[in-house]
């Protein structure tokens, strides 16, 4: 019975999610606007085809000498590629889009039994997640599911999260970063009734909101734990500005994050979680106008500090799905931040022009600028829930 009560909870989103949910007022220019840029992204990505090495997956754009930087399938960011061309086939009916996603998930698909890395969720559900929810094909069932035993066997109960990273001097480092990879586990409940893979999600959102969020609901980047008892060591950053900072794409992260585990439960925690790290990134002083933020909310040299694109198109398509969840007048003020950095995006100030900027579509994110890596350069990330957040824009715009 207990089994059976915890599916129905999993369950609820999908079979409520349409009469739940709330529309925004659509804004005609920007409909028009996401309209140009889906276009302009799909003649890019057409263009990148072309460009990238079969046997690798672009990244970003070299900072030396502004060549196309390319990764092998077991980089982190492997399966936003294949996954931005099922969004590009899933608007354009274009073969060539499919064609190409299942060209490079065939370099992806092996990573399904990589133990060694938490972002599983990014790897493989991006990209087979979207490929199995547009075609209906079963056999990407099988490949999923085994991602998420792959995911699983990061998790320690005593700590109740799933382990980041294995290099380092870190005892048991977790990342808000890891918020994005607990969906792959929600869907292996729903698909398997195995209750399993949803409670170590549940526990490790929970474990988070207990360690990494200080009261102001900003939240630290990394929290190093002991395996042994599951105490915290250490509170840190690894691409902020500083370990008391807010790293501006950790926040989106998990704005997405808990967005994506109230749909997947319907437990209020998650939306509160959600709405808190709302309004410290739609009210944070140091906010531009445009609402593409700084790459740190902290950042020194502000207002002259680096913009990070990929946490406005990360949080952009984040609020335009948790103002479907909230009262009108709140999911209102969502809705409009996200069009105001959808329309900021789509402007010449970072929309690329076409044919260059490596044949990405968005300018001026930052990887980790401590690390001067990805600095000011395209990511393959940006793009995906660029094109992500324009889709549900069009989707839910009444």
């Amino acid at each position: 019975m207990r089994k059976n009560l915890f599916l129905t909870v999993m369950l609820l989103p999908v079979m409520l999610m349409q009469t739940y949910a709330q529309s925004g007022k659509a804004d005609k220019a920007l409909l028009a606007k996401a309209d140009a840029a889906l276009q302009f992204a799909a003649r890019q990505y057409k263009l990148m085809m072309t460009h990238v090495p079969d046997s690798l997956l672009p990244r970003t754009t070299n900072t030396k000498d502004g060549s196309l930087m390319t990764s092998n399938s077991g980089w982190w960011t492997s399966g936003f590629y294949p996954g931005t061309n099922w969004y590009l086939y899933e608007y354009t009916k274009d073969p060539a889009f499919k064609a190409e996603a299942l060209k490079r998930m065939a370099l992806v698909e092996k990573e399904q039994y990589n133990t060694r890395t938490h972002d599983l969720g990014f790897m493989m559900y991006c990209p087979f997640g979207n490929a199995l929810r547009i075609t209906k094909d079963p056999a990407y069932k099988a490949i999923l599911l085994t991602s998420a035993k792959s995911l699983s066997t990061r998790f320690n109960p005593t700590i109740g999260c799933i382990k980041s990273w294995d290099h380092g001097s870190w005892k048991f480092p977790v990342i808000i970063d890891n918020m994005m990879n607990l969906e792959l586990l929600n869907w292996a409940t729903r698909e398997t009734g195995d209750p399993q893979f949803a409670k170590i999600a549940r526990t490790h959102a929970n474990t988070t909101i207990k360690h990494h969020f200080r009261p102001d609901y900003s939240s630290y980047h990394v929290v190093d734990y002991d395996p042994a008892n599951g105490s915290v060591i250490a509170r840190k950053t690894h691409q902020g500005a500083a370990d008391s900072s807010a790293w501006s794409r950790g926040q989106a992260w998990g704005l997405y994050g808990y967005t994506m585990m109230y749909r997947d439960t319907k437990d209020k925690a998650y939306l509160d979680q959600a709405r808190h790290i709302a309004e410290y990134i739609l009210s944070n002083p140091t906010m531009p106008a445009d609402l593409v933020p700084y790459w740190d909310y902290q950042a020194p040299g502000i207002p002259n500090a680096l913009r990070d694109v990929s946490a406005a198109a990360v949080a952009a398509s984040a609020l335009l799905e948790l103002s479907r969840y909230t009262d009108k007048a709140t999911g209102k003020r969502y809705w409009n931040a996200a069009e105001k950095m959808l329309t900021s995006l789509c402007s010449p100030a970072y929309l690329a022009k076409e044919g260059e900027n490596n044949d990405f579509i968005l300018m001026h994110s930052v990887g980790s600028l401590p690390h001067q890596s990805e600095v000011d350069v395209p990511l393959t990330y940006a793009d995906y829930y660029f094109v992500e957040a324009l889709l549900r824009y069009k989707q839910w715009a009444k």
